[in-house]
């Protein structure tokens, strides 16, 4: 083996280096680079129309005229903006669709990050008897689809209100106990992998000062996990939002008692309403209103969202 002699007068045997690719090999490379970024950014333009030109599409639909919608229906710009169309389509239900909504989503995310972080935590942490059981009998959650529950659901919570004034149909409560348990699963599954990833030094030094395992998990390690709940937080907010199976299946008007409609159900009556009366303008209002704020909070929170799916990666 060949050596190399340094100025200090040691001697080390000579590292051999991988060769580049010269001539008609790094051409062809080059050559092959350039066809797939070319190739992958044709792509992401492609898929971001794709994206972005139905957005677009439904909010300057909301700013047309009746006539506009139905004579130019592919057309984006309208020749005057109909404001009016939010408001016609406010009053039309859209806000009690809203508090309905928003009672629901406080409460049910709430309940599903305070309660899937505390499980995850717990599994993720602590090694006892039945840990990986435990583990798998959530995980088996995401594996069942929630049709396959409806006629048992559905059963339940009429049956419920026989027991439970506030659970049964038409109640906010029955539907936020619901989504809990629909959404434990995933917010398990994904803030188990997180736990895992912090660092077992500093959940021992705050019980080396005496604080309890409670007083660790709220002030020491939650904090810690802020990227991951913030992340599972989101998911949880779009998927809870955007929900509409679980609703039209538990919330069913019932005789005597205010209607009680999520933001799903209420564009879907919406729809049927404004139908009948030509209202095309005031449905895409809606839409629009039900589209936004789902919008805002990714655009607001995307960071946090990518630095908590990427975190665990990254430790």
């Amino acid at each position: 083996m060949s050596t190399v002699t340094h100025t200090s007068g040691q001697q080390r045997p000579d590292v051999a280096r991988p060769a580049r690719p010269t001539g008609r090999r790094a051409a062809a490379a080059g050559i092959g680079g350039r066809i797939f970024n070319g190739f992958s950014h044709l792509f992401l333009v492609v898929w971001a129309i794709m994206v972005i030109y139905p957005l677009l599409w439904v909010v300057m639909s909301a700013l047309k005229t009746d006539s506009e919608v139905i004579r130019e229906p592919l057309s984006l710009f309208p020749k005057s903006l109909q404001w009016d169309n939010f408001a016609r389509a406010w009053t039309a239900g859209i806000d009690s669709f809203f508090l309905d909504t928003l009672i629901v989503l406080v409460f049910s995310v709430t309940l599903t990050m305070l309660l899937g972080s505390m499980a995850a935590y717990a599994l993720a942490r602590y090694e006892f008897r039945g840990n990986r059981l435990i583990y798998w009998m959530f995980l088996s959650g995401l594996t069942l689809p929630v049709y396959l529950a409806a006629v048992p659901l559905f059963k339940g919570v009429y049956n419920m209100n026989v027991v439970f004034p506030l659970l049964g149909p038409n109640k906010h409560l029955t539907l936020i106990l619901v989504y809990v348990a629909w959404s434990l699963s995933f917010t398990v599954f994904f803030m188990h992998s997180f736990f895992r990833t912090l660092p077992d030094t500093i959940a021992e030094a705050a019980q080396v000062d005496g604080a309890s395992h409670t007083r660790t998990f709220f002030s020491v390690m939650l904090p810690m996990a802020r990227p991951g709940l913030i992340s599972i937080g989101i998911f949880n907010v779009l998927g809870q939002w955007n929900q509409w199976y679980l609703p039209t299946l538990l919330m069913q008007p019932v005789a005597g008692e205010p209607k009680n409609q999520v933001i799903a159900q209420g564009l879907i009556e919406l729809s049927v309403n404004q139908g009948y009366k030509s209202d095309w303008s005031g449905l895409f209002a809606g839409v629009t209103m039900a589209m936004l704020p789902v919008l805002i909070v990714y655009v607001v929170f995307q960071r946090q969202v990518q630095s908590g799916l990427t975190a665990g990666v990254g430790k």
